[in-house]
């Protein structure tokens, strides 16, 4: 997001082992007592509708998310303030957004929710259709809010009071920001830039806050209030004059030309600029914590300036909060919502469950980056979530993972629904691959893969099996798709060698005792065990490594006769998928 901050220095509690939420809650505690003994404690985020809201934005959530739940495990009440900026203009058409063509540029410079929704839609304007898919993301994920319109709060007149107060106040706040504005050396007569945070305006594409000037500088002098206009709807308004004490306020539309003058005492048709109102929110909402993008950090950044603002102007404090950094996609660049496109929180939960998805926020430091997998690296990111459980259940666990464990799976009071019998995601994924979704034959050969437990209902299964045929469905690309041969490869057969012949012979022999996932897996990694003369259950220690070579060259072999590639689905999970019959039919048997 927009938003960016200043490291916290956790506080030492002589407890090495505590994960960096127990540090953050430890001094956000000790901060709110302080500036607000025996009230909430209240942290914040803030996120633009302005289009799709990205998995790099969940980081402004979860982080405070996480911090505000240990503080309600500890007993504390919490409230977390999701800040809709939805009042925002509205910067620009993004990428990806079905429905979007040039007619939408008319609508620039209008609040979001003045904006039509996307073509389609059911909901009645532009933010309140993106704000909707987040919200279902943060209720699947656990996340307890308070959600804060924007648009709602200055159209009711509820910051009236800080909105005049920060117009009395402009010459001060004019000289705030003249600090980090353009300048010229007087000694050399050209123009000298205050260092720009670029970054910060790349991220604040399509939310407003990287169009928004410091205010409104004419003839009449600074201002840090801006109108929309009374006849377009946009914010492309200079204010002409304001008296103090009667509030009257006149502005100009730079665009049509249309003039108006009201008081600004009873006016809600307009907000404070980005700078100027972000602390204001601070000291209005009390916010002791809320992090920010490590983008936003160089000088003249909002968050330096508004650390400033909210103590000179509207006796607030400024909230501590760490800096956070990227999340990545698997295969993909830095996410920035300026390109449009990127994976949001409901792509994410369409191919992994909730606990997954929480416990990537919560194994990292905010100062960490990090990659989301919409590749084969989801199903290494499972193996090592089911090995986590593993270490959870037996006790071998270290704490600080358990720690993050504990905040994946569930949040203060409750746990996450899951999944009741969670088989490996890879055997999943292979298994939807193998049957395109055919419940029946999924039924199948998920009863097979543990004969002694065998599956029986595929709701025990669920919804990580959903999850996983999303993924099959969406990510993985048609010519990486399986696809079972229906008639054998019968020149392919004839040109077998004896070796390979022999490879067969053995596996067919042995297919009925061993047909279970267990049992195949060890007897395909058997077969060229005993052809070179070693027993099939060798260990690697026992064997040559010219062993691993003949594995590699069989299972290729096994590959090219059931489905016509040199790779394909873990070979126990694709024959138990095949089935034995057409497993011997294929082969030639």
């Amino acid at each position: 997001m927009r938003r960016e901050g200043q490291p916290i220095v956790a506080q030492s509690t002589g407890a090495e082992t505590q994960d960096w939420v127990s540090r953050y809650a430890d001094d956000v505690i000790a901060e709110s007592e302080r500036r607000a003994p025996g009230k909430p404690v209240v942290v914040a985020s803030g996120l633009s509708p302005s289009g799709p809201i990205h998995l790099g934005n969940l980081r402004e959530v979860m982080t405070p998310h996480l911090v505000a739940d240990e503080i309600r495990r500890r007993g504390h009440t919490v409230r977390h303030l999701i800040s809709w900026d939805d009042y925002d203009r509205y910067r620009k058409v993004p990428a990806g957004v079905p429905g979007t063509d040039a007619s939408w540029a008319e609508h620039i410079g209008k609040p979001l929710t003045s904006v039509p929704a996307p073509a389609g839609s059911a909901y009645p304007n532009w933010a309140e259709h993106f704000k909707a898919a987040m919200v279902q993301a943060l209720a699947d994920l656990g996340v307890e809010f308070d959600g804060i319109s924007q648009t709602e709060q200055y159209q009711a007149g509820t910051y009236r009071e800080q909105i005049l107060h920060a117009m009395k106040h402009r010459a001060d706040i004019d000289a705030i920001l003249d600090q980090y504005r353009t300048k010229k050396d007087p000694a050399k007569g050209k123009q000298q830039q205050k260092p720009v945070d670029e970054a910060e305006l790349e991220a604040a594409e399509g939310s407003g806050a990287a169009s928004e000037d410091d205010g409104s500088s004419g003839s009449a002098g600074y201002f840090p209030y801006k109108p929309f206009c009374g006849q377009c709807g946009k914010d492309l308004t200079t204010v002409t004059s304001y008296d103090d004490d009667t509030t009257e306020l006149s502005y100009t539309c730079t665009l049509d030309g249309f003039t108006e003058t009201v008081l600004l005492s009873e006016f809600n048709r307009g907000k404070l600029v980005w700078k100027v109102d972000w602390p204001m929110r601070w000291a209005f909402e009390g916010v002791i914590f809320e992090p920010s993008g490590v983008d936003h950090s160089s000088p003249g950044s909002s968050f330096q300036v508004g650390g400033q603002i909210v103590g000179k102007i509207f006796g607030g404090k400024q909230p501590i909060g760490p800096m956070y950094a990227f999340v990545g996609i698997s295969g993909m660049a830095k996410m920035s919502s300026s390109k449009g496109g990127v994976p949001t929180p409901g792509d994410a939960l369409q191919i992994m469950e909730p606990q997954l998805l929480r416990w990537l926020y919560a194994r990292r430091k905010p100062n960490q980056s990090f990659k989301i997998a919409f590749d084969q690296e989801i199903q290494r990111l499972y193996d090592e979530w089911d090995k986590l459980n593993a270490k959870v259940a037996d006790g071998t666990v270290l704490p600080a993972d358990a720690a993050a464990h504990s905040r994946a799976v569930g949040v203060a009071g409750r746990e996450l629904p899951r999944t009741p019998r969670p088989l490996p995601y890879r055997t999943l994924a292979s298994v939807a691959d193998v049957t395109a979704g055919d419940e029946e034959q999924t039924q199948r050969i998920l009863s097979e893969l543990d004969p002694d437990n065998p599956v029986t209902d595929l709701d025990t299964v669920r919804p990580r099996l959903d999850k996983a045929e999303a993924w099959i469905t969406k990510y993985v690309p048609a010519e990486s798709r399986t696809i079972v041969r229906t008639e054998p490869d019968t020149e392919a057969l004839a040109a077998l060698d004896d070796q390979a012949r022999e490879s067969i012979r053995l596996l067919l022999a042995g297919l009925d005792e061993h047909w279970s996932l267990d049992g195949l897996t060890h007897h395909v990694y058997g077969v060229p065990k005993v052809q070179a003369g070693f027993p099939a259950d060798a260990t690697a220690k026992e064997l040559p490594a010219e062993i691993k070579t003949a594995q590699r060259s069989f299972f290729a072999l096994l590959y090219h006769l059931l489905v016509g590639r040199d790779t394909g689905p873990r070979l126990p999970t694709l024959l138990l998928a095949v089935g034995a019959d057409r497993v011997r039919k294929l082969l030639g048997a």
